[in-house]
């Protein structure tokens, strides 16, 4: 049964010396156009950015990601944000009348891979589009519910068991409980439909809860964090130098490749409480 995160196509399923025909989910990638218009402005708006995504959520993917790049800084800055109606992948952010259009600080940077010799907070400086905003509250989180935590986010990824091929992004409170999820085709969008849904509900800034990714932690990633007052960034899998960088100027902690019995910590430690004995 298709869905706005997957469809059915028809395979092949090979297995040894076997192959059978049959229906088979995979996860749904199509444009989204993120237009922003003045308050008062008719028509479509200015476009501003393109992202490959999974439909749904459209509306807090696109304010998540204006959020991330500087341009939205408090919930009364969104007059209204909606899909088109002739253009199931067009979405239209209209801000208030005392908000500035600025499409300067809303260009997306293409940031430099490891490979070119970028790192530290010099880069750090240079590419981030908002100002460094130390991460504080949490406080202590017991290793016991830390270790806990993909287990449920697993289990409630419903779109990745069907396909294969979503990556999630879940937002737990310090006792362990999910609060939000949200899955895309995309790791960052993901996370600014996740941010962007506490954003249009006035819930910002994160200080007390925990992230966790479903694959890497990358730069961008903790950045989005940052930005929306995460104090405890975790990933199933590996971060990168320049996001340990930023975690670490930032005072996020960041642990990576957590597992229900193993996790790895690459800043501020302190926040997480080892088990007695450990």
């Amino acid at each position: 049964m298709d869905t706005l995160a997957s469809r059915a196509v028809l395979i092949s399923a090979v297995g040894g010396h076997t192959e059978s025909v049959r229906q088979d989910p995979v996860a749904v990638e199509e444009p989204l156009e993120i237009r922003v218009a003045r308050h008062g402005e008719s028509g479509a708006g200015e476009a501003v950015a393109v992202t490959m995504r999974t439909p749904g959520h459209d509306a807090e993917l696109a304010v998540g990601f204006l959020f991330g790049e500087g341009l939205l800084r408090q919930r009364s800055d969104v007059a209204g944000a909606e899909g088109s109606a002739t253009d199931p992948n067009v979405v239209r952010v209209t801000l208030a009348p005392e908000v500035p259009l600025d499409l300067g600080r809303i260009k997306r940077n293409f940031y430099a891979t490891s490979s070119c010799g970028v790192c530290g907070k010099s880069a750090i400086a240079a590419i981030s589009p908002v100002p460094m905003r130390p991460a504080t509250g949490l406080g202590e989180l017991e290793e016991a519910v830390l270790l806990k935590l993909p287990q449920t986010l697993r289990a409630a990824q419903s779109e990745f068991q069907l396909t294969g091929g979503l990556h999630g992004v879940g937002l737990f409170d310090r006792s362990g409980s999910l609060a939000l999820l949200r899955e895309d085709v995309g790791r960052h969008n993901a996370m600014d439909k996740l941010i962007g849904a506490r954003f249009l509900d006035g819930s910002l800034p994160l200080t007390d809860a925990v992230v966790l990714l479903s694959g890497r932690a990358s730069f961008e990633l903790v950045q989005k964090a940052m930005v929306a007052g995460v104090p405890l960034v975790a990933a199933i899998g590996a971060p990168s130098t320049l996001a340990v960088d930023l975690a670490l100027a930032a005072g996020i902690t960041l642990i990576g490749f957590l597992r229900e019995q193993s996790y790895n910590i690459y800043s501020h430690a302190w926040r997480v409480r080892r088990a007695t004995g450990a």
